[in-house]
């Protein structure tokens, strides 16, 4: 005979609800909860299932409640990055457009390999009711509804249309969330009338389940290719991604480094991999890097790239690594990636392969020439200069460039602040000025670049990190996409700090548009000229700062350099959400010094009559000229 086993009846939302807050991982012995808190928007396809599964285990799955469907994905992937990956958190949704306005969340944490959990309602799986309010009818497919959307955007994809199927569904999702290849945003969509439908589920399937996040090593012969060809460079550069930090592998790069005197660059998602002021840092590397950096691209016969996965912006769109005979060598835990520009692939996890590579490289006592290190350290102190030149404000009373703003920043934060940014200006400013002094003090989402990211992240890191400031940098373009948030950091009480900066108009794009010949169209917050209707009037009277106010959030205004350092340390200081209000230059005046230290493919228009697009393409196919394919 089998034996009976022990089983309790519930709905699909609550069994779904008690099996999460069951879920643990665990890595380097320290073990921990995967999904902290569930945040959610309620409608008729979620209210009844998992809002009512929530109040029922409230005690055992903490709740948020957002304002707008992206902003919580936005938040919880902000938790995921701050918690090393290892917890994250989930996000319900009606159907419909609380379900669609979950896709570009889902894209921006697929992207940059973070996990999430989305829960959307679904329509009904029995048809009964069909179309019900906000389904989109096909005719052509009839098991088709808008969460199909979110299929293209998920790391793992499954609609639960029975009870039973749940356990199979909630499993797979649960390894791809913990799968430091496979990771990224995972879907389980839950038709509303499942989600009410009760079912006798196995008690063992809310047993406690510890998912283990491995490191695994280097295969032994991609191990001795890997030093043979670090053996044989003679001007190498270490290009530091993402993967060092969601690896922990700060302190094995850092030896690493010391060890062998290579210089390491980082990508947007890799700053901080270094502090600043280590001797081997030399800052951001690609389009919006540093020229210490940057030169050394140029002229490296090995590149080491460690967790990233060698984007546009890194490479200079294939014109940056441009030395004869450049090779590659790629420590990454994902194949796809370790095989790029045609490298050598050193599949592993970062701190693993890179504690291997340490250990193999001290047998043989190899380490650089003393003349490449004095080179690059007189560059990066050259480089320095320069930022300190871009931070200073001779005139205190006057209103202070981007860069200004940031210096006054720069100089009050320690390593215990975090700072937050995506789009705009500000992270091409951020990536070549800012000095990391921590290994999660810089939180870039530069992988979707998603403007309105900053002030969910920014909740979803203070929640992860709560005794840090945590600082979240917007622009006005930015801020008008998704304030919403604020709304809930006042509601819960979580002390963020938002630096609103006004500059009239998107910032970033309008220089783009001047350098491709589209003559800034469209780009400025101006009201339109009388004259020809272009958009060249006078700025828009927009209060930005009033406009936080009435969301609940305190607000400092700082006109000038110093009512902006006694702004922002009055800020930081805060135990309440606070937002330091600063307007710098207009869009017509992009962010400035220094520019670009290596170029960025934006196609220009190969036929125009207009000069300034005719100049522009002359310069693209100089530039093209130069890209190369590392085969």
């Amino acid at each position: 005979m089998t034996a009976q086993t022990s089983t309790t009846r519930l709905t699909v939302a609550q069994a779904l609800v008690r099996f999460l807050a069951a879920q643990y991982t665990e890595r380097d012995g320290v073990r921990q909860r995967l999904i902290g808190a569930t945040w959610g928007i309620f409608g008729h396809g979620n209210v009844a299932g998992l809002g009512q599964a929530l109040v029922e285990y409230g005690d055992d799955m903490p709740f948020h409640q957002g304002r707008n469907e992206q902003s919580m994905v936005h938040a919880a992937v902000g938790y995921a990055r701050q918690s090393n990956r290892l917890s994250t958190h989930a996000v319900t949704t009606s159907i419909g457009p609380g379900a669609t306005n979950l896709v570009t969340g889902a894209a921006l944490a697929t992207v940059n390999h973070l996990p999430v959990l989305l829960l959307p309602g679904d329509i009904f799986a029995t048809r009964v009711a069909d179309p019900v309010l906000q389904q989109l009818e096909v005719p052509y497919a009839g098991d088709v509804s808008v969460n199909d959307t979110l299929r293209p955007v998920s790391r793992y994809f499954d609609r639960v249309t029975r009870p039973e199927a749940l356990i199979p569904a909630a499993l797979q999702a649960m390894r791809v969330l913990t799968d430091p290849v496979e990771t990224g945003a995972v879907t389980l969509a839950l038709p509303q009338d499942v989600q009410a439908e009760a079912y006798d589920w196995p008690d063992e399937f809310f047993a406690e389940r510890t998912w283990a996040v491995r490191r695994p090593g280097a295969d032994p012969a991609e191990l001795a290719e890997a030093v043979r060809a670090i053996r044989g460079a003679r001007r190498p550069l270490i290009v530091a991604g993402g993967g060092v930090h969601h690896s922990r592998a700060e302190e094995a790069l850092a030896e690493f480094a010391e060890a062998t005197g290579i210089p390491v660059a980082s990508t947007q998602a890799g700053k901080g991999s270094l502090r600043y002021d280590h001797p081997q840092d030399v800052g951001g590397v690609g389009h919006t890097g540093t020229a210490t950096a940057d030169e050394l691209a140029r002229t490296a016969d090995l590149v080491i790239g460690v967790g990233t996965r060698y984007t546009d912006f890194t490479t200079a769109s294939h014109t940056l690594f441009a030395g004869d005979g450049v090779r590659f060598l790629n420590l990454n835990i994902a194949p796809y990636d370790g095989h790029k520009l045609a490298g050598l692939p050193l599949v592993a996890d970062a701190r693993s392969g890179l504690g291997e590579l340490t250990a193999a490289l001290r047998v043989h006592a190899h380490r650089v020439t003393d003349g490449y290190v004095a080179e690059y350290s007189e560059d990066k102190e050259r480089w320095e200069q320069r930022v300190d030149a871009c931070y200073e404000a001779e005139e205190p009373d006057v209103r202070p460039t981007q860069q200004q703003v940031l210096g006054a920043l720069d100089a009050l934060a320690d390593e215990s602040d975090v700072i937050i940014n995506a789009a705009g200006s500000l992270p091409g400013d951020l990536h070549k000025l800012w000095r990391a002094r921590s290994r999660d003090q810089y939180h870039l989402e530069y992988g979707y670049s998603c403007m309105g990211y900053e002030i969910p992240a920014a909740i979803g890191v203070k929640l992860a990190a709560p005794e840090r400031n945590v600082w979240a940098l917007v622009g006005d373009g930015t801020y008008l996409m998704m304030p919403t948030e604020i709304v809930t950091a006042v509601q819960e009480g979580i002390a963020i700090k938002l630096l609103l900066v006004q500059n009239h108009g998107y910032a970033s794009i309008g220089g783009l548009s001047e350098a491709v010949g589209g003559e800034r169209f469209g780009t400025a917050y101006r009201h339109r000229a009388p004259a020809d209707g272009s958009y060249t009037g006078a700025p828009l009277p927009v209060d930005l700062a009033a406009n936080v106010a009435s969301l609940g959030m305190r607000v400092l205004r700082a006109k000038t350099v110093r009512e902006l350092r006694e702004a922002l340390a009055e800020a930081r200081r805060a135990d309440t959400p606070t937002c330091v209000y600063v307007e710098t230059e207009t869009a017509d005046t992009v962010s400035g010094p220094p520019p670009a230290q290596a170029w960025w493919d934006v196609p220009v228009a190969e036929t125009a009559t207009r000069p300034s697009a005719v100049k522009a393409r002359e310069l693209y196919e100089r530039h093209v000229s130069t890209r190369r394919r590392h085969l």
